[in-house]
């Protein structure tokens, strides 16, 4: 498996020392490249790459549909991609960290979805979710993210940020024309502001988590229009805003 390396430990316990072999996450490299400008270079997990590319442009602005993209060029050896659009994009700024500032939300419209969930399915697909991760279970070191209906996993990804992960998401859906609106995302991560807002820009009206949101997480999906799940565990979660979607 490309994506695990094994390497030999030391464990320690209560009992003493001993030599053992563990499996660990890869890391590698993707250098973006847009329109031939450098955009950015992300640590991430080796698998999915154009994938990642294209989800962050997305989440970025800089690609709204596929049919602005003339050409992908993948380069697994090097961790190059090269993307061309119709026409060049304006870069958004820089922050001192070299990551890009979150693009503004004041015109992100609200999700009006009438979509709506039961907690038997809610249960049914976190559970299915929690065994598909091979890599997960085998080095507890990457996050997870799948698109669903109510009853199947559509799409499944993952990778060591969860940011990428959501990204390669994405990413995938445009490059295979597959449609997000009135469906569901399910992830094993935390619920940052920022991961909320990718979810919004697919309009998508269910975000569910094993995991926590954040309060500005919280409080941009109750002004958007977002059903956000948390904490779902067992046979119980937390239904944090629009708990009108689930029946």
């Amino acid at each position: 498996m490309d994506n695990i390396e094994r390497f030999s430990v030391i464990r320690v316990d209560e009992k003493g020392k001993s030599e053992i072999e563990d499996i660990v996450v890869t890391e590698a490299q993707l250098t973006i490249v847009l329109n031939s400008q450098k955009l950015v270079t992300l640590p991430c997990s080796p698998k999915d790459l154009k994938s990642l590319a294209i989800g962050f442009l997305f989440s970025l602005g800089l690609v709204k549909a596929k049919e602005e993209i003339k050409k992908v060029n993948l380069d697994d050896s090097k961790g190059m991609v090269w993307i061309e659009t119709e026409k060049d994009k304006d870069l958004p700024p820089l922050t001192s960290s070299g990551l890009f500032s979150r693009v503004d939300i004041k015109d992100q419209p609200k999700v009006e979805s009438q979509t709506r969930v039961a907690p038997p399915e809610v249960f049914s697909l976190v559970e299915g979710f929690q065994n598909r991760s091979e890599i997960f279970i085998s080095t507890g070191g990457v996050h997870s993210v799948a698109l669903c209906d109510k009853k199947d996993i559509l799409v499944f990804k993952e990778d060591i940020s969860r940011n990428n992960a959501v990204d390669k998401l994405f990413g995938e859906c445009i490059l295979t024309d597959i449609p997000t609106e009135e469906r569901m995302v399910v992830t094993s991560c935390r619920i940052s502001s920022e991961i909320l807002l990718k979810v919004v820009k697919r309009n998508i009206p269910i975000l569910i988590s094993k995991s926590a949101p954040t309060n500005l997480a919280v409080r941009l999906a109750a002004d958007l229009g977002i059903t956000l799940i948390g904490f779902v565990r067992e046979k119980r979660m937390n239904v944090y805003t629009n708990e009108w979607r689930v029946l």
